[in-house]
């Protein structure tokens, strides 16, 4: 499936929140791209909230053409294992199912963090279908109906769930999602789709950040922190890095914990910080004070103008 992406990373202003993180552990299941690119975004949108969110308002891309802010869902390492972290992504408006599940399969994230748990390849087409009620995903061959053996049962598993979390994200809809090759369901690495596969909220990162985005620029003395995160108590600890140094450091409270991701803000006074690249963190509170898995964390990278 060929495709234009526009590469800029924006915050879409509607936001959809969805239910809880699990704590089931998987492995990584990870494979990485070599996805180097620019990061640096001038300007700052600011909206909070959810795990989802569907397109974006549409603007011109640098051809003339529409695009649209969709989100989409990358892997990442975390004391639990790979788990899923959502990015925003401006895409053709012309197939936004379509490039937000290449941009999945390639690893094509902004963050450099992140990867994808697919091996190589494409899917030949992404629909949804308002008949069927269903998202319907066909394939290039029958290459992935079985776990390749590099793959783990895990990582077929979190495959599975970024598929699923962004095709739902991006159309605003909860419906199932059917993989077919020509008109026969068939599974997808050994995992059976012909009742259609559900998003499952065990496979999300317990702290995702929303803003700063990856490699905005930010003029002013304030920084609009945002994101959503299932944490002890609903503390967010965030702190900002210069290097390996920390700068400023503090707390964020969620407007909920326990049974799902919640959002979190804080505006961050960072007039002490003289212009240079600093690294912004957010991370799970851990209350078992190093004895557990520890906490999950996210991270981006800004630049002070």
């Amino acid at each position: 499936m060929k495709r234009r992406i526009v590469r800029t990373a924006l915050v879409a202003s509607t936001l959809l929140l969805v239910s809880a993180c699990g704590n089931d552990p998987v492995e990584t299941g990870a494979h990485t791209r070599d996805h180097h690119k620019p990061h640096k975004h001038h300007g700052h949108q600011g909206s909070q909230g959810g795990t989802a969110t569907g397109g974006g308002s549409t603007s011109g891309g640098g051809s003339g053409s529409a695009t649209v802010t969709v989100p989409a869902y990358f892997a990442a390492s975390t004391p639990q294992g790979g788990r899923l972290f959502r990015e925003f992504q401006a895409v053709d408006a012309a197939d936004p199912l379509g490039e937000a599940a290449a941009l999945v399969v390639d690893g094509d994230s902004l963050d450099p963090d992140y990867t994808t748990a697919f091996p190589s390849g494409s899917f030949a087409d992404v629909t949804w279908s308002a008949g069927a009620g269903a998202f319907v995903v066909t394939l290039a061959d029958d290459s992935w109906t079985t776990r390749p053996k590099d793959m783990s049962p895990a990582g077929a598993k979190l495959a599975v769930q970024q598929l699923v979390y962004t095709l739902q994200g991006v159309q605003q809809r909860r419906d199932p999602v059917i993989v077919q090759l020509g008109h026969d369901p068939v599974p997808l690495f050994g995992i059976d789709t012909a009742h259609g596969l559900h998003n499952d909220p065990s496979a999300l990162g317990l702290v995702n950040i929303t803003s700063p985005e990856q490699g905005v620029t930010i003029s002013g003395g304030t920084l609009d922190a945002s994101g959503v995160a299932n944490s002890f108590e609903a503390n967010v600890v965030w702190e900002i890095r210069s290097g390996s140094t920390k700068v400023l450091d503090g707390y964020a409270t969620a407007d909920g914990w326990m049974d799902k991701l919640y959002p979190w803000q804080k505006s961050i006074d960072i007039s002490s910080l003289a212009p240079g690249d600093y690294t912004f963190v957010a991370r799970t509170d851990d209350p078992s004070d190093g004895e557990g898995a520890g906490p999950t964390e996210d991270t981006k990278t800004f630049t002070v103008s």
